[in-house]
C-alpha cells in the first residue's frame, strides 16, 4: 500500500516533490513543490514555523526560485499543519476553498500555543496526550497569512506548461478539504483525505463524502500523496474507504443498539485496521457518525474528546482490542 519510506524532499516526477517528515502522526504533514518552465505552485506549509523554514530551504535549494518568489500557494484545507507556515512563503497568491477559508479563523496557533502551556506540567491521561500531539511544535508568533483566491467545487491553473486541476471533495476530514491533481505528471495531493499507515479522524463528515473522495482518488490511478504518511498509489486510497465503510457499519449497529459513543468506540474490533497508527481515534470518528445519524449525546467539547482519546491510548477502558 505505501511506496517506501523516505523522508526530506522525495521527487516523484519530473518537476514533482514531496516534503516528507518520518513521523506522519499528529502534526507531521506532508507537502508538495510543483515546478515547470521556472514558475512554481507550493501544497501546504507546515505546523510551525521553524519545520517550515525548513522545508522551504530545502525546496529552494533544488528549485531556486522558490527563495525569491513563488507563484502559487494552495492550502489543501485548514488544519493548522497544513497552513500556519503560510507567512513564509514568497507569494502573492494563496488559493484554497471557500470553507477552508472560513474555518481557518476557528482554531487560531495562539490557543494552540495556550493549550499546550496549560497542559505542560498536567500529568493526567489528557496533559499526557496532548503533550504527545502537539508538545513537538512551537505555535508562538504565527501570523495566519489567509488565502487570496477561493473556489468552490474545482478549478484549474497553470503552473509553466503543467495543468494542475483543484477539486473540491470536502466536507470530509474538514470542511473544505481539497485535492490537487497534475493529469500530465500521474500525481495527487489528497490532503487529510488520506492517512496512509494512520488512523484518519473525521472532524466534519458526512462520512459518505470521504468514501466518495477515496473512490475518486483511486480512479485516477497516480502516484498518491496522502497529508500525513508515505507515498501511496490507488490501494492507499481503498484502504482509507473501506476502513470507513467498516467503522459506519459498525457503528452503526450500536447506534441501532443504544449504546454510547463511548461503549461502542470500545467495543469495535478493528480487524485489519488495528495496526495504523493513532487507532485510539476511534473515539473521535464514532462520535461524527453518531453525530450524522442523529444522536442528541455527541461531545461537542474538544478537550473532552482528546480526554477520551488519550485513555484509550494509554490502554484504559475495559476493551483494549483496537490500540
Amino acid at each position: 500500500m505505501s511506496i517506501g519510506r523516505k523522508q526530506g524532499l522525495v521527487e516523484v516526477a519530473d518537476g514533482i516533490h514531496v516534503w516528507l517528515p518520518a513521523d506522519g502522526s499528529w502534526g507531521w504533514s506532508n507537502a508538495g513543490l510543483i515546478a515547470d518552465n521556472d514558475q512554481t505552485m507550493i501544497v501546504d506549509t507546515l505546523f510551525d514555523l521553524p519545520l517550515t523554514k525548513i522545508m522551504l530551504g530545502e525546496m529552494g535549494r533544488v528549485i531556486p526560485a522558490v527563495k525569491e518568489h513563488v507563484d502559487i500557494l494552495l492550502n489543501t484545507h485548514a488544519n493548522g499543519d497544513h497552513c500556519h507556515g503560510n507567512e513564509l512563503v514568497p507569494t502573492s497568491r494563496i488559493i484554497s476553498s471557500v470553507a477552508t477559508a472560513d474555518e481557518m479563523s476557528e482554531l487560531p496557533p495562539a490557543a494552540l500555543a495556550a493549550m499546550v502551556r496549560r497542559f505542560e506540567e498536567d500529568d493526567s491521561p489528557l496533559g499526557r496526550y496532548i503533550k504527545h500531539a502537539f508538545g513537538d511544535f512551537n505555535f508562538s508568533d504565527i501570523t495566519m497569512k489567509a488565502p487570496t483566491e477561493t473556489f468552490t467545487k474545482s478549478m484549474s491553473v497553470t503552473i509553466g506548461d503543467l495543468e494542475i486541476e483543484l477539486i473540491e471533495v470536502g466536507p470530509a476530514h474538514t470542511k473544505g478539504d481539497v485535492l490537487v491533481y497534475v493529469p500530465s505528471r500521474g500525481v495527487i495531493f489528497t490532503g487529510d483525505i488520506l492517512f496512509i499507515e494512520g488512523t484518519p479522524l473525521m472532524w466534519a463528515g458526512p462520512v459518505d463524502n470521504w468514501i466518495d473522495a477515496c473512490d475518486r482518488i483511486a480512479s485516477l490511478e497516480a502516484v498518491t500523496i496522502p497529508g500525513h504518511g508515505p507515498i501511496t498509489d490507488s490501494s492507499g486510497a481503498i484502504a482509507v474507504r473501506d476502513y470507513w465503510i467498516m467503522l459506519k457499519n459498525e457503528a452503526k449497529i450500536r447506534f441501532d443498539d443504544g449504546m454510547s459513543v463511548r461503549d461502542a468506540a470500545r467495543d469495535i474490533d478493528l480487524g485489519a485496521f488495528a495496526d495504523w497508527g493513532e487507532s485510539e481515534r476511534i473515539y473521535l470518528n464514532v462520535n461524527s457518525l453518531y453525530r450524522e445519524f442523529g444522536s442528541s449525546e455527541v461531545v461537542e467539547d474538544v478537550m473532552e474528546l482528546f480526554a477520551e482519546m488519550g485513555q484509550i491510548w494509554e490502554g484504559e477502558g475495559e476493551n483494549e482490542k483496537h490500540i
